[in-house]
């Protein structure tokens, strides 16, 4: 059990004490509070200090106004890690600066004793409690932070430029306009408002014994922001290397300018959109080392291993950027990268009923990309239907997304030794799959359900391609609504049957009232509205086919749609080479 050392302090015992030598390490996003959170700061601390504006009703023995918690770790340094807290830490330094650049030149008893116990807090002291002014209790490394020295140099002397524009400085400005404007409203009280803060003022430092447990504690406690994500430390190990090769400024550059095209294009629904790029990048770098077991590591740890030697090595940086512009591509839909064939197949996998295709898609691109960072067209549409067809099928003959991987592990190590992708080991029998199919109940809650009727929808090689951007929903062809009312099928479960659902745009509203398949048509095709509005039908080729051929569809329609949509798929299927021989 990891060991925790807890203890409920004022502000000065924490910031006083000798050992207290805080960093803000590399890692850490750069300081963000601005003059709203200040404002507060200020005003609730005031409110603390003077009950109903009155010096005289605080009672030093037993009040106390709770900051937070302050979460660090030693590191090889002996310097205490802020892994949270970074934000209020370095707001109540600036703070304390503040007062100490207003009371140090007061002569006043309680001036020189309130400056005398500032000093301890900011600066590192001798063996007499005199501060070293050239040696201050906090430093900042921030890996991102460019203005991290207006920080550093506001503690050591107090000054601020006026051509300094950080958050830092802004900060310490309103600090210092609100001491003015406090000790001329109530200069009896100048000496009671920051002594009120560094006693009476809680925090709890929660010191952990290592980095790894410090951050699981941040991200139990921490409900406020954005905890720090794998990538921020991966972040760090990079600055680190870059740094050392005399780049530092190439490299936070290239950091930001990747960072900012994974959030345009990754929407993970755990961790950020940097990890989801790390993540995909972690399964083509897995299958190198040849591993398939279906126990996947967390990101961290795999990246971590051999003191994070993967990024220490100039092609990984260069891998995640290529990465990440080749799924750039694809979220953009981008003709000068893919064909139209391939697109259609990429639109379809976007509906895939898991993630799997997406960690797939990316070793077979870093495995099999050219110099330019293009794929052979043809085997990349062959590879793409082939795990169509089995993501498909697996999905519904043995649902769950951990099953999956095992197949798709062993072959991502096919991949990267330029071997075939086949799934030799779980080709599928043909009665196997056509009693599943039967059997499975697609509602509309199930993620296969619509991968499905997307799959049959691009089938049709009129169908035009779709933008990724349109939210596409399932429509009842055969409308609930009429079987409601007219209880016309012989079988109520047709109506929840593939054959008589089909994809749908969002856009298109079709009135629950307008339940008769011909009073349908006309969203299907397109009309005009009472207001000479034009409303655009639908773009999914089947849809229209129907309105233009049929003037009604019937439960014979539903049954033989859906024995049609099943058939085609098992011979998709077996045009992959899905199907075991002995099957057919």
């Amino acid at each position: 059990m990891s060991k925790l050392n807890i203890d409920q302090k004022s502000v000065k015992m924490l910031f006083s004490e000798k050992k207290s030598d805080f960093l803000i390490p590399d890692y850490q996003r750069p300081y963000a509070w601005g003059e709203k959170e200040c404002q507060t700061l200020w005003e609730d601390l005031f409110l603390f200090a003077f009950p109903d504006n009155d010096c005289d009703k605080f009672n030093s023995e037993s009040e106390e106004y709770f900051l937070g918690p302050i979460v660090t770790f030693k590191n090889e340094q002996g310097k205490m890690e802020i892994i949270d807290g970074q934000q209020r830490l370095t707001t109540l330094m600036l703070l304390l600066r503040a007062f100490y650049e207003k009371y140090g030149s007061m002569r006043n008893d309680k001036a020189v004793k309130t400056g005398k116990f500032i000093e301890q807090c900011i600066w590192k002291t001798d063996e007499f409690g005199d501060p070293d002014k050239a040696a201050l209790k906090i430093d900042s490394e921030v890996a991102t932070d460019r203005e991290k020295e207006e920080f550093l140099n506001i503690l050591k002397s107090g000054v601020v430029k006026d051509s300094e524009k950080s958050s830092y400085a802004n900060n310490y400005r309103f600090f210092q306009q609100k001491i003015s404007e406090f000790l001329n409203t109530y200069p009896d009280w100048f000496s009671f408002f920051p002594i009120r803060i560094m006693n009476n003022c809680i925090l709890l430092p929660i010191e952990a014994e290592s980095q790894d447990t410090a951050l699981r504690i941040f991200s139990t406690l921490n409900d406020r922001g954005k905890p720090l994500s794998d990538a921020d430390i991966f972040k760090a190990q990079f600055y680190k290397y870059y740094s050392a090769k005399g780049e530092k400024e190439i490299f936070i550059q290239r950091w930001k300018e990747l960072e900012a095209l994974c959030d345009s294009i990754f929407h993970p629904a755990a961790g950020t959109p940097m990890d989801e790029v790390f993540t995909r990048y972690m399964y083509y770098e897995r299958a190198k080392q040849g591993n398939k077991s279906s126990t996947t590591e967390a990101l961290r740890k795999f990246y971590e291993k051999n003191s994070y030697a993967l990024l220490k090595n100039d092609q990984t940086f260069d891998h995640l950027t290529d990465l990440a512009n080749f799924w750039n591509d694809i979220q953009n839909q981008s003709v000068e990268r893919f064909s139209d064939k391939i697109l259609r197949r990429l639109f379809v996998l976007n509906y895939a009923p898991n993630g799997m295709w997406t960690y797939f898609v990316s070793v077979y691109y870093m495995a099999n990309r050219n110099e330019e960072g293009m794929l052979d067209d043809d085997k990349f549409y062959d590879f793409l239907n082939k795990i169509t067809a089995f993501i498909w099928a697996y999905a519904v003959t043995n649902p769950g997304v951990n099953a999956l991987r095992t197949p798709v592990f062993a072959e991502m190590i096919h991949i990267v030794n330029g071997q075939p992708v086949c799934f030799s080991d779980y080709l599928f029998h043909t009665q196997q799959v056509q009693n599943a199919f039967n059997n499975y109940v697609f509602s509309n809650n199930r993620a296969i359900t619509k991968a499905m009727l997307t799959w049959w929808a691009f089938q049709n090689p009129e169908q035009p391609l779709l933008s990724l951007e349109n939210i596409i929903e399932i429509e009842h062809i055969f409308a609930r609504n009429r079987q409601e009312k007219e209880h016309s099928l012989s079988n109520p479960g047709n109506i929840e049957s593939l054959g008589n659902k089909v994809l749908l745009e969002k856009r298109i509203n079709i009135r629950a009232s307008d339940y008769r398949f011909r009073d349908k048509v006309k969203y299907y095709t397109g009309f005009e509205n009472n207001r000479k509005q034009r409303k655009e039908g639908t773009k999914i080729k089947e849809l229209t086919d129907l309105a233009e051929t049929v003037t009604d569809f019937t439960e014979s329609d539903i049954v033989q749609r859906n024995t049609k949509i099943i058939f085609s798929f098992i011979e998709f299927m077996h045009s992959c080479g899905l199907l075991r021989e002995d099957s057919l």
